[in-house]
């Protein structure tokens, strides 16, 4: 694939075929080509673009014309991720005690840890449990919500027909509507109505 650009003689060719440039990257690329225009005055092309300094020049120390790809913007995932501070042991022990009590979380879990030899704290036990769960190993139970409410039994009045019920029969179908009329605090007048 061939981008064109006036930066370099003619066009810049790319090492990979499927490789094609952003929408900001080929503006970036603009920018970079305006600058060489322009006899190498930044602050122009800063007006012209209506961008900042600091950008223009942080995107002109990244830029490198045989490789385009330095326009890309990069990933602001850090390089180096925090690596875990326990060890596997530590790790295996939380797995194990989780798996022995699902319900249990990491208060709980500190105590047994600290009764089996292992000086932990709760918030190590808790990222522990974290880390756990996002790589997969740990697998949360099913929730069981314990009511000390019995379910109501179904009615066997008023309950709802299908839509496309019929009645055959006076009486198969019975619409009773309630009016309360509060006129004063503590008077309280009530009517049924049947239809």
């Amino acid at each position: 694939m061939r981008i064109g650009s006036t930066i370099g003689r003619g066009w810049v060719r790319l090492g990979r075929s499927d490789f094609t440039l952003s929408g900001a990257a080929r503006r970036r690329l603009k920018w970079m080509d305006y600058y060489r225009q322009c006899g190498g005055h930044g602050r122009l092309s800063c007006r012209h673009f209506d961008i900042s300094p600091q950008t223009f020049y942080r995107w002109l120390r990244r830029y490198d014309p045989g490789d385009l790809a330095t326009l890309e913007s990069r990933s602001p995932r850090p390089r180096r991720l925090r690596q875990p501070s326990w060890s596997a042991e530590l790790e295996q022990a939380v797995l194990k005690l989780r798996r022995e009590y699902p319900r249990w979380g990491k208060d709980k879990l500190v105590i047994l840890l600290r009764g089996a030899g292992h000086p932990v704290s709760v918030s190590r036990v808790g990222r522990i449990l974290r880390r756990l769960k996002r790589r997969g190993v740990l697998v949360e139970p099913l929730l069981h919500p314990i009511s000390a409410r019995r379910p109501a039994p179904p009615r066997p009045y008023a309950t709802r027909k299908p839509k496309d019920y019929v009645p055959r029969l006076a009486g198969d179908l019975v619409e009773v509507d309630t009016l309360d009329l509060r006129p004063l605090p503590g008077l309280v007048f009530q009517s049924n109505f049947r239809r």
